[in-house]
């Protein structure tokens, strides 16, 4: 059974019977949104405070960390500050292994199991 069929729950179709999207073609009205989503890059310390405005605005961050190591002082800098932001907004933060920081604002969790499992 392919990707296509288990996401969708069966294995009467084919990939054929589905249309790619190409994400730069697709132009939902973000502007009346409740929430969104943002992604950003973590490079310097400065690079928090947009992180920072977005959680406390009520919306979800993916940040991209790739350019520190874990241990890196700056990286657990960063982390303190984000954790902090999610400790007083009510949301969640967590770490996708090395390479991103997911921060949510109040009332949004995030689960620590894959789906499927």
């Amino acid at each position: 059974m392919g990707l296509m069929s288990k996401l969708l729950g069966g294995d009467s179709h084919s990939a054929e019977d589905y249309v790619e999207l190409d994400i730069d073609d697709f132009d939902a009205d973000a502007g009346t949104a409740s929430m969104q989503v943002h992604f950003a890059e973590i490079s310097e310390t400065g690079d928090v405070v947009d992180i920072k405005d977005a959680v406390y605005d009520g919306d979800i961050v993916i940040a991209d960390i790739t350019r520190h190591t874990t241990t890196d002082r700056t990286m657990e800098h960063i982390s303190d500050e984000l954790k902090q932001v999610a400790n007083e907004v009510g949301g969640d933060i967590v770490q996708k292994e090395d390479d991103q920081i997911v921060i949510t604002p109040g009332g949004v969790g995030i689960s620590r199991a894959k789906l499927g499992r």
